[in-house]
């Protein structure tokens, strides 16, 4: 699987984005190839251009980290609607669902998930504990995704 990764924060680095180098690390242990690992600001052109640079490089996953709030300047769920052109609302719903067992403020989080083409996208939370409970939580389905768009028709 070919994989983007997204920080999107006003206040993060290469230093401080342990969201961002989690996911790395998560899909590196995986075996996965890591095409892309970008940190922009909250700022929608910014968020654009690096999702399209994306999916021009032709990944099966973008994982966006941040932006998912309530306040302000979190905007990633808009800016992803604006460039997916299928939503995949079950994605979503698990992982409030599940978040929620967890935290309570999980019911802040608004990320999507949704496909371009034959790449899937998901909005996760800025949080290193929240993505490091939900990558492994949607890791199979994500896969099974991946096939799917990629032709494969096998039932798990």
């Amino acid at each position: 699987m070919r994989v983007g990764i997204l920080t999107i924060s006003d206040t993060r680095s290469f230093d401080n984005d342990e969201s961002g180098k989690y996911i790395n690390n998560y899909f590196k242990k995986k075996k996965y190839e890591i095409c892309f690992y970008e940190i922009v600001k909250d700022e929608e052109k910014q968020i654009i251009v690096a999702l399209k640079k994306f999916l021009k490089g032709k990944i099966d996953l973008i994982i966006t980290t941040g932006g998912t709030g309530v306040a302000v300047r979190d905007v990633t769920p808009e800016v992803t609607k604006k460039v997916i052109k299928k939503e995949v609302p079950g994605i979503a719903e698990a992982i409030r669902n599940f978040s929620l067992k967890k935290n309570k403020n999980a019911m802040l989080s608004r990320g999507i998930a949704g496909i371009v083409d034959k790449t899937l996208i998901i909005n996760l939370p800025g949080s290193k504990n929240a993505v490091s409970e939900i990558l492994p939580y949607i890791i199979e389905p994500i896969e099974h995704c991946i096939d799917l768009l990629n032709g494969k028709t096998a039932h798990y």
